[in-house]
C-alpha cells in the first residue's frame, strides 16, 4: 500500500516528493534547488516523510524523502473546457481536450486535467486511472478517493478496459486494411519521440479504415478506427506513422515540428473515443464515449 505524502493537496497540487543524498538537508537542498529552497527550510515548509518540520540543523541518510510545495511555472492557459461524462461517489470520467495533459510533469502542472479538476470538482484525493497524452483528446478515467485508485489502475495495467480511438490520416489505397501492426516500441527519457527497434514485439494496433469515412465523401483524409491491444507510449502515432499514414497534426511523427506553448491551432486528430470495461468494485458493466469528433481546425 502506497503511503500518503505527509503534506495535504493544496490547491490541486500534492506536495513535491524529494529523495535525498545524505547528510544536512538545508545544505543539500540549497546545493541542488537554490535559495528558494533554502528559503522553504528556514520558514518551516519542508516536512520528513513522518511530516516533522525540518530546520537549519536537520540530518537525514541517503535514501530518506522530504516534501514540499513546489513553485509553479509560468505555464499559457490551456482555452478549452474539461467536460464530466460521468460522477459517481468513486469516479469521475471526463472528456478531456486537445493540449492539455493528464497529470503535472515538466512544464505542465496547473494547465493539466488533474489539477483543474481537483479544483473545479473540489476532490482533493482525485488521481487519474490511466493516461492520455496531452495531445490525444477523450476520455479520461479518474478515482475520487486513495483507497480506490489501485483497483482501476489494475484495471488499465492489465488490458482489462476496451479502448477505441478514432484518428484523420490520408488514405493510401496501397495500404491494406484491417490490418494489426506490431512492433518493438522504446521511448528513452529525455527524447521527443519514441523509436520502433528490432525484436519481440511489445505494441500492437489493430487498424481499420471506419465506416463512417464512407460519410466524408468530400473529405481530402480518412476516418480511422484504432484499436490498441497495449498501451506503449506514443504506440497509436508510431504504428500509424510506420504505415505512411501518419495523423494529421502530429508535431512529432514522422517528423518533429517546432510548436510555439501558445499555439492551438492545429490540433492531433486522434481521439480516445471509447472505453469499456467490467467494474472492479461494483462488477457491472461500464461504458463511457467522447462527445468530441475529429476535425483538423477545431480542439
Amino acid at each position: 500500500m502506497v503511503r500518503p505524502a505527509p503534506l495535504p493537496v493544496r490547491d490541486g497540487l500534492g506536495p513535491a516528493r524529494v529523495r535525498l543524498h545524505g547528510g544536512p538537508v538545508l545544505a543539500e537542498l540549497t546545493a541542488r534547488f537554490g535559495e528558494r529552497a533554502a528559503a522553504k527550510v528556514l520558514a518551516g515548509e519542508v516536512v520528513d516523510a513522518d511530516g516533522a518540520v525540518i530546520d537549519a540543523a536537520t540530518e537525514l541518510p541517503a535514501g530518506a524523502s522530504v516534501y514540499l510545495y513546489r513553485e509553479l511555472p509560468d505555464e499559457v492557459p490551456v482555452p478549452f473546457d474539461v467536460p464530466v461524462l460521468h460522477r459517481d461517489d468513486g469516479i469521475v470520467v471526463v472528456d478531456k481536450p486537445h493540449f492539455l495533459a493528464t497529470m503535472p510533469r515538466g512544464r505542465h502542472v496547473a494547465q493539466t486535467a488533474l489539477v483543474r479538476l481537483r479544483r473545479e470538482l473540489e476532490l482533493p484525493e482525485l488521481s487519474p486511472a490511466h493516461r492520455l497524452d496531452r495531445l490525444t483528446a477523450g476520455v479520461l478515467l479518474f478515482t475520487t478517493r486513495r483507497e480506490l485508485r489501485g483497483a482501476y489502475q489494475t484495471l488499465f495495467a492489465r488490458g482489462l478496459v476496451a479502448k477505441t480511438y478514432l484518428a484523420l490520416a490520408a488514405i493510401d489505397p496501397a495500404v491494406e486494411l484491417p490490418r494489426v501492426v506490431r512492433s518493438r516500441i522504446i521511448k528513452r527519457r529525455g527524447h521527443l519521440q519514441a523509436v520502433s527497434e528490432p525484436g519481440e514485439p511489445n505494441a500492437e494496433t489493430l487498424v481499420e479504415l471506419s465506416p463512417a469515412s464512407g460519410r466524408r465523401p468530400h473529405a481530402p483524409e480518412g476516418l480511422y478506427r484504432l484499436t490498441p491491444r497495449t498501451g506503449r507510449t506514443h504506440q497509436l502515432r508510431v504504428h500509424m506513422a510506420s504505415l505512411g499514414l501518419p495523423i494529421i497534426g502530429d508535431p512529432l511523427y514522422p517528423n518533429v515540428i517546432d510548436v510555439p506553448a501558445d499555439d492551438f491551432s492545429t490540433p492531433l486528430q486522434l481521439l480516445a473515443q471509447r472505453i469499456e470495461f467490467d467494474d472492479p468494485i461494483t462488477g457491472s458493466h461500464r461504458e463511457f464515449a467522447s462527445r468530441r469528433t475529429l476535425d483538423p481546425g477545431q480542439a
